[in-house]
């Protein structure tokens, strides 16, 4: 669970179902935030403040026409290759793979649930989590599997990873899925990023079992600059039956 929170919170990626808003990515955003400054993430860096926990950081190059070149979390590296200013290629611990593989290959990195409801600027605010891992009792690994649903609450700010994965050539990829819904094959993991992918900056999740009762929540803090972009946020996880986590976010812009 805690991964999941992680994930969601701090990327905002999140990411599931095909949504009935039939809008792009790009005017979803613009029409929920405007004109926005457009900035560029260099890094992302998470600092435990418990002992014991991981640190660890997230940093992006660019090319000169700034155009994402490579991502990596100091362990995973992504490189990106571009062939007539779209992205083609995508290398890194595996086999490098193109582009129109992701409209036919699977994958399941974003596979944790379903959209249930999006507010009227696109966000998902209601989601189905599947939380399935091991846990380990009386010597031994047992498998767990449950149905979660989260409510999301967002800060009236845009999410600031538009504008790097738009770099990345991310936003154009999601646009063309949300066009195209009777292209096939088409892959489905590219049309839930599409359709779970928020225009504003993610505040808070609340985790409810199938009886109601709350089993985790995650709440940000941030600090805006000028432009309400993020500079530095804090993020607490309370998980039932687990210590209170605490991080701290520095974010870095070009």
């Amino acid at each position: 669970m805690k991964q999941k929170l992680l994930l969601v919170g701090a990327f905002a990626l999140s990411v599931f179902f095909i949504s009935c808003n039939k809008d792009s990515v790009t005017d979803q955003f613009d029409n929920a935030n405007g004109d926005v400054a457009k900035k560029l993430i260099e890094s992302v860096s998470y600092d435990a403040m418990a002992p014991g926990e991981e640190d660890y950081e997230l940093s992006i190059t660019y090319d000169g026409n700034n155009r994402v070149t490579s991502a990596t979390n100091g362990e995973e590296t992504a490189v990106l290759t571009f062939e007539n200013n779209q992205l083609s290629t995508v290398s890194g611990e595996e086999e490098p793979f193109s582009i129109d593989e992701l409209y036919k290959s699977p994958y399941d990195a974003f596979e944790i649930g379903e959209v249930l409801d999006y507010d009227d600027s696109g966000n998902p605010v209601v989601i189905k989590v599947i939380d399935e891992g091991y846990d380990y009792e009386n010597g031994e690994y047992v498998h767990y599997k449950e149905e979660l649903t989260a409510t999301i609450t967002y800060d009236a700010t845009p999410n600031p990873f538009f504008y790097t994965f738009e770099a990345a050539g991310l936003i154009e990829i999601m646009d063309k899925v949300m066009l195209n819904f009777s292209m096939k094959p088409q892959s489905p993991e590219i049309v839930k990023a599409r359709t779970l992918f928020p225009v504003n900056n993610i505040s808070s999740m609340v985790y409810k079992d199938e009886d109601g009762a709350v089993v985790a929540e995650l709440t940000i803090a941030y600090v805006y600059d000028a432009d309400d972009y993020p500079t530095a946020a804090v993020i607490t996880i309370k998980e039932e039956g687990e210590p209170n986590e605490v991080y701290s976010i520095e974010y870095k812009y070009r």
